[in-house]
């Protein structure tokens, strides 16, 4: 992950205004975003696989975003998906290491520095997590080896500062999902962050 910013799209299929979820998918997709978490944690397994097999279908025509499933090992072992993102209460890194593929990103919850410092003991993303600020930010980025993730209150305005203070991308769901145009969204970030 050297570029700058990373974008990471967290589907909320309920704050969805204009469209259903595999089609704001497809466009956050096509519009270039470095990742999707499916994070709709209520939906049965056969339908959060339907719905993943979709999301995959379009990031091979893409060709650049990479998708993870929101807690379920299972569901995104079956789809072959890129990775899976676990929260507190989620199975331990260390047996969703043991269970996937080598080349498998497992994406972790941080809400605090103690929180990061345990995550990055395997080979781990870090994201999602209440707003801190750019100074936790900062400490977490200055302490941790691996790439931490700016949530909450992300605006192109202020891409900059979080790569400023260590980020290695920004994630969001409102920012991907509220925007008239994901495309110049994703630009106008990247121009921002001084891509």
């Amino acid at each position: 992950m050297s570029r700058f910013p990373q974008l990471y799209y967290i589907t909320d299929r309920s704050q969805i205004k204009s469209s259903d979820l595999a089609t704001c998918m497809a466009r956050v997709i096509a519009a270039g975003v470095d990742w999707v978490q499916i994070r709709e944690k209520d939906l049965p397994a056969r339908t959060l696989l339907a719905l993943t097999q979709a999301a995959l279908e379009s990031a091979r025509q893409q060709g650049q975003t990479r998708v993870m499933v929101n807690d379920r090992l299972d569901v995104a072992l079956a789809a072959k998906a890129h990775g899976v993102h676990l929260g507190t209460r989620s199975m331990p890194v260390k047996v969703v290491r043991r269970l996937a593929p080598r080349e498998f990103v497992v994406g972790v919850s941080c809400h605090s520095l103690a929180e990061a410092l345990a995550a990055q003991t395997t080979p781990s993303k870090l994201s999602y997590g209440p707003p801190l600020g750019l100074a936790k930010l900062r400490e977490v980025t200055l302490r941790v080896s691996v790439p931490v993730f700016a949530l909450g209150g992300i605006t192109t305005d202020r891409v900059a500062l979080c790569r400023e203070n260590g980020a290695a991308g920004i994630a969001g769901i409102r920012i991907f999902q509220d925007c008239d145009s994901v495309e110049e969204l994703t630009r106008d970030l990247r121009e921002k962050a001084g891509e």
